[in-house]
């Protein structure tokens, strides 16, 4: 079993999937880390830009 990439109050880069070209991209700061799906972390993270908060796959998102 591996490790989450990433940990509370980390700011990350978040990249929509192609299919989800309406989500804003940029800072977010990881909020909390939520259970795995189907062996894929997942964080709730929250935008530096306008306060939004969404759930995102470790996979979306990229170290600043």
């Amino acid at each position: 079993m591996s490790a989450p990439k990433f940990s509370v109050g980390q700011t990350v880069r978040f990249s929509p999937d192609r299919n989800q070209e309406v989500a804003a991209r940029g800072s977010f700061k990881i909020v909390r880390l939520l259970p795995e799906e189907a062996s894929v972390f997942q964080y709730r993270v929250k935008s530096q830009l306008d306060g939004h908060e969404r759930v995102v796959r470790e996979d979306q998102l990229a170290r600043l």
